[in-house]
């Protein structure tokens, strides 16, 4: 199984105790204050990562889309007092302000990174930011010029599938090996803000990793609450991204499907104890139940037996604990004679038997 070094001290695989990244994304909503609270709350609940989108209202729409002016979040399709250039332009981060945040993020103690939207934002993210990893939205799957641009950078490049068709994943991933770099992790993904259940398709999840052996499969969520990702967690996720806020309620469209604190704190726990759970293949008595092998049953007799009785099937009863002979030893000691006195429901030993 292929394991890539994601950064410094985290080294992913399937299976592993998955990687966690609290998606701020948007979520703070043009605000470094609010950023910060963001930051802070993702290192409380355990998180080992914030993330960031370092689109500007420059690189990630034409003009075409801000003169339709057309909202793809309901909560905002009606409103009138401000167009969409001017909150995308609110909502976005700019490099001295992502900057700020990375320091701050190591200050608190917990990996940064960003999705970058054009060739500018990866020379930023890799020149100045030193990110430990580049993240491709789901949207930039199927952008095979500026994934191979990101790949020559030599970094871990973390694709989400969403959208996508797998022969569109498949040219994904060959156009990020065709320059040499192999550190490419996967994540299933399903770009709708929330998808219903049955739309998820986690079994998609071993679907790539069948495909893709070499690489590491994730899980990027969009839906809500915490039981699908965690649910990924058992079929071997080494990542799950999922957006983080302080509250879903507030101003701004991603808040609504994304992660609380108290959430994200139950997606790490539980990602730990599922990873701890899952084990190993091999069946096994673990030490801690080897103890509880006094719950079986030993072979005891059902009367009082003199020595030199030969032991017959209703001279045999099965009663704990286990500390005898196991009841699978019955026909080994059916015909075999005592050799001192024994007392009704007694537990038969080797040296009662001649």
């Amino acid at each position: 199984m292929k394991k890539i070094k994601l950064t410094a001290e985290k080294e992913i695989y399937n299976f592993c105790k998955p990687y966690i990244i609290a998606e701020l994304g948007a979520n703070h909503n043009g605000d470094m204050e609010l950023a910060k609270q963001l930051i802070i709350q993702a290192k409380e609940a355990g998180a080992d990562c914030v993330k960031f989108q370092s689109w500007s209202k420059d690189s990630v729409l034409s003009r075409k889309k801000y003169e339709d002016n057309y909202f793809l979040t309901d909560d905002y399709r009606d409103r009138t007092d401000y167009t969409l250039e001017e909150i995308v332009d609110k909502y976005s981060i700019s490099e001295e302000e992502l900057l700020e945040m990375k320091k701050f993020a190591d200050e608190v103690g917990i990996d940064c990174t960003s999705t970058p939207f054009c060739k500018k934002e990866v020379d930023f993210l890799i020149d100045k930011l030193d990110a430990p990893f580049i993240k491709v939205a789901s949207m930039d799957l199927n952008n095979y010029p500026f994934l191979e641009y990101i790949a020559k950078k030599g970094k871990p490049v973390v694709i989400s599938t969403g959208l996508s068709e797998l022969y569109e994943i498949d040219k994904a991933v060959k156009t990020i090996e065709s320059t040499g770099n192999k550190d490419i992790i996967i994540l299933h993904c399903v770009s709708t803000y929330p998808p219903i259940d049955s739309d998820v398709h986690l079994n998609n999840i071993k679907t790539l990793m069948t495909t893709y052996p070499e690489y590491p499969i994730g899980f990027s969520d969009h839906t809500l609450g915490i039981a699908i990702p965690l649910a990924s967690v058992a079929l071997g996720s080494c990542i799950i991204e999922k957006h983080f806020t302080l509250d879903k309620n507030m101003e701004g469209w991603d808040h609504k499907v994304s992660a609380t604190k108290d959430e994200m704190i139950n997606i790490v726990e539980g990602s730990k104890r599922i990873s701890d759970a899952l084990g190993s293949y091999r069946i096994i008595v673990s030490e801690t139940e080897e103890k509880k092998k006094e719950f079986r049953r030993s072979i005891v007799i059902t009367r009082d037996m003199k020595k030199g009785e030969v032991i017959k099937y209703e001279d045999i009863d099965y009663k704990r604990p286990g500390e005898g002979f196991l009841p699978e030893m019955t026909e080994f000691l059916v015909g075999r004679t005592i050799n001192k006195d024994l007392k009704f429901d007694h537990i038969l030993l080797k040296e009662d038997i001649v």
